[in-house]
């Protein structure tokens, strides 16, 4: 007999909770317990991981768009005021929201706000002054726990919320660092969140020590000892599990830009046979990198030749001008070569692995992965192999940068995948990221809406006049193929 309903014999038992201090690695964190995985490529950017429950903040994004049509009575900066200030309010309510899917839509509201409205002094002022106390106490809760019902998508977009906010507030906050440098690091070293949280909490630890950290914090809560945790994460194993490859190139890409904070002697000076000079400690992570670079991950490998890169960098940065060296060898050994070291028949691998990289192909990878995978280690192989430098140059609006290291490519590639779609407004108007990458603004602020219309809409007479004389190549071009049709061989020029 079939039954439609459940017995309570056949109910199905309440999961127990986990004994506080049993099995426990750290405190407040249990490593038998396994927290559902999000995708690879799961973002903030996205849509909600429960959509109906984020529908009540549709009013607020409708709200913006709305204001949009109010420009002629405020001036643009003043809505941007407007709608930041009106995001930050719902810090206040998320410690008493009892519902973690509308907790995440309003972290998703808040970054969207902080990397985008949040220009200028002014932005960090408002951040400051009027949400930054509440944003954090409520992000601590998410990372907690919550109450209780805390998904892996809100602790998500609590660590990337809180990354954004470090870009904002800017250098000399060693006070931030403090209160959430061992917060996030038990995120991190909990084998049972979810990869993505993990990820997201070790790029958020790296980015606060990069802009906000100081020299003056003590050893131990340092950026050598996040330094330490990524070299331990990026191995194939922590604390006795499997590391995913996701999260070994979270710490790869993490270890790169914290490195990029020291001189280059502390990164690739030295050799293990010469105990009068420290040993760099990018040289102790080779043997590591080379095996990263045989793994299938795609994103692993890259992360791993890009770590490459920049310690074959810094060594060509080290020692002696060609005047000073006393003989070709010297020079030769001062200015980067591995000859004549131990790392040299580990590098002379690494070399090789590099070179089959940028021409790997089959059918094991999509056409686009191969194409990027190419583009990238022939870049990695520039510099390994030639020992050229990189050059990018990007544009912005009311200046560019120019970025010509690797040095200056991490700390860039880092940020831009912090703010996503405020890195634009961010680069344009953060003094922070211009001392950072030495921008160059132009004293020109730009066309306005009105010239732009004019000017590039495909509407204006500039575009009418190409499209006018694109046609124009088309019809001579076409006569021109079909003269031999012509049967009294007229003159072209009646075709024409």
């Amino acid at each position: 007999m079939v039954s439609h309903g459940r017995q309570k014999k056949d109910a199905v038992p309440k999961q127990r909770k986990p004994k506080k201090g049993k099995n426990n690695d750290d405190n407040d964190v249990d490593v038998e317990v396994h927290d559902m995985e999000l995708p690879d490529d799961f973002s903030i950017a996205g849509g909600s991981s429960v959509y109906s429950e984020a529908n009540s903040f549709n009013d607020f994004e409708e709200g913006d768009r709305d204001d949009e049509n109010h420009d002629d009575e405020l001036s643009r900066s003043e809505v941007r005021r407007s709608k930041l200030q009106d995001s930050l309010s719902l810090a206040s309510t998320l410690s008493s929201e009892k519902r973690s899917a509308k907790r995440e839509a309003a972290y998703k509201v808040i970054f969207r706000s902080v990397t985008q409205y949040a220009d200028g002094n002014e932005g960090r002022e408002i951040l400051e002054s009027n949400g930054w106390e509440a944003l954090s106490e409520a992000c601590m809760s998410s990372l907690r726990g919550g109450s209780g019902n805390a998904t892996p998508a809100e602790q998500y977009a609590a660590c990337r919320v809180l990354e954004a906010c470090c870009v904002v507030l800017g250098e000399d906050r060693d006070d931030v660092v403090e209160n959430w440098n061992d917060p996030l690091k038990k995120v991190v070293n909990a084998t049972g969140r979810a990869t993505q949280v993990r990820c997201a909490a070790l790029r958020c630890l790296a980015m606060m020590h990069f802009i906000c950290g100081t020299d003056c914090l003590e050893n131990g809560r340092d950026c050598s000892a996040v330094m330490n945790l990524c070299e331990k994460i990026g191995a194939e194993k922590f604390r006795g599990e499997k590391v995913s490859p996701l999260l070994r190139s979270a710490a790869l890409d993490s270890w790169a830009l914290l490195a990029t904070t020291f001189h280059d002697a502390r990164i690739a000076a030295g050799d293990a046979e010469d105990d009068a000079m420290s040993l760099g400690r990018g040289l102790t992570l080779l043997p590591l990198l080379a095996s990263c670079l045989e793994s299938p991950d795609v994103g692993l490998r890259s992360s791993a030749g890009e770590c490459v890169a920049y310690i074959h960098e810094c060594r060509l940065n080290l020692g002696l001008n060609e005047d000073e060296a006393e003989n070709i060898t010297e020079r030769r050994f001062r200015r980067g070569s591995w000859d004549g070291t131990e790392w040299e028949v580990l590098m002379d691998e690494v070399k090789q692995r590099i070179g089959e990289l940028s021409v790997e192909s089959g059918h094991h990878m999509s056409r686009k992965t191969k194409k990027e995978q190419r583009a990238t280690f022939r870049d990695y192989m520039a510099t390994i192999v030639d020992d050229e430098s990189p050059t990018e140059e990007v544009n912005f609006r009311r200046g560019k940068l120019k970025l010509t290291s690797w040095k200056e490519i991490i700390q860039l590639n880092f940020v831009r995948h912090c703010l996503q779609g405020g890195f634009q407004v961010q680069l344009m108007t953060n003094e922070t990221l211009h001392d950072i990458f030495g921008a160059v603004l132009s004293s020109s602020g730009g066309m306005s809406q009105v010239e732009k219309r004019l000017f590039m809409s495909k509407q204006s007479g500039a575009s009418k006049a190409a499209d006018k004389a694109m046609t124009k190549q088309r019809r001579t071009r076409t006569n021109v193929k079909n003269h031999f049709l012509t049967a009294d061989g007229d003159d072209m020029q009646g075709l024409l």
